[in-house]
């Protein structure tokens, strides 16, 4: 996969996490730039993380798997994206803000985690389909979630949630293409 792939699947990858920044962006009062940094490092992190422990899951299983490699990513993918779709849309509308903190250690490991299990199952197509440079992919897919979660929590503090439910449902989309994609090369090629 080229660069512009993966800045693509890094960017789909990347809405559950600028989802809960916009959340935690609009929910926490006094914010401060070191939240901000703090949650977007947190998020970005585990982002990168959870690609290099799927890739290498996905290398130990890729000759049991190298026939449907393609089906078994694409089957990743699109599940993944509906996933953020059907979440996005059955999530009720108000206010979503709670007397928690979601600045704590505690909350931010919970919820990174949480946010970056979507990036585990992509390390394991990268490994099936695509010999990527895991390190590269990783690394893009960390830097891009830092940048977008960033942004993510200032947007929540001055815009709320205008662009929360949107944005989760364009990662969908954009993991669902790729996932085409490379369903479609898989069976051209």
């Amino acid at each position: 996969m080229g660069f512009w792939g993966i800045l693509l699947m890094a960017l789909g990858l990347s809405m559950d996490a600028f989802t809960v920044s916009v959340s935690n962006g609009m929910c926490t009062r006094n914010l401060k730039v070191s939240h901000a940094v703090k949650m977007a490092f947190s998020f970005g992190f585990f982002q990168a993380l959870m690609p290099i422990i799927g890739y290498y899951a996905g290398v130990t299983l890729s000759g049991y798997l190298q026939s449907v490699s393609y089906w078994v990513a694409f089957g990743l993918l699109t599940c993944i994206g509906l996933k953020m779709i059907y979440e996005t849309l059955k999530k009720i509308q108000g206010n979503q803000c709670s007397t928690r903190d979601p600045i704590s250690f505690k909350m931010l490991m919970l919820l990174s985690i949480a946010t970056s299990i979507d990036a585990l199952a992509v390390g394991i197509s990268l490994a099936l389909v695509d010999r990527t440079s895991i390190g590269l992919a990783a690394g893009i897919i960390g830097v891009v979630t830092f940048l977008v979660c960033l942004a993510g929590v200032y947007i929540g503090k001055r815009f709320g949630t205008i662009f929360e439910k949107k944005a989760e449902i364009l990662g969908g989309l954009l993991l669902i293409g790729i996932g085409v994609k490379i369903l479609v090369e898989g069976l051209m090629g």
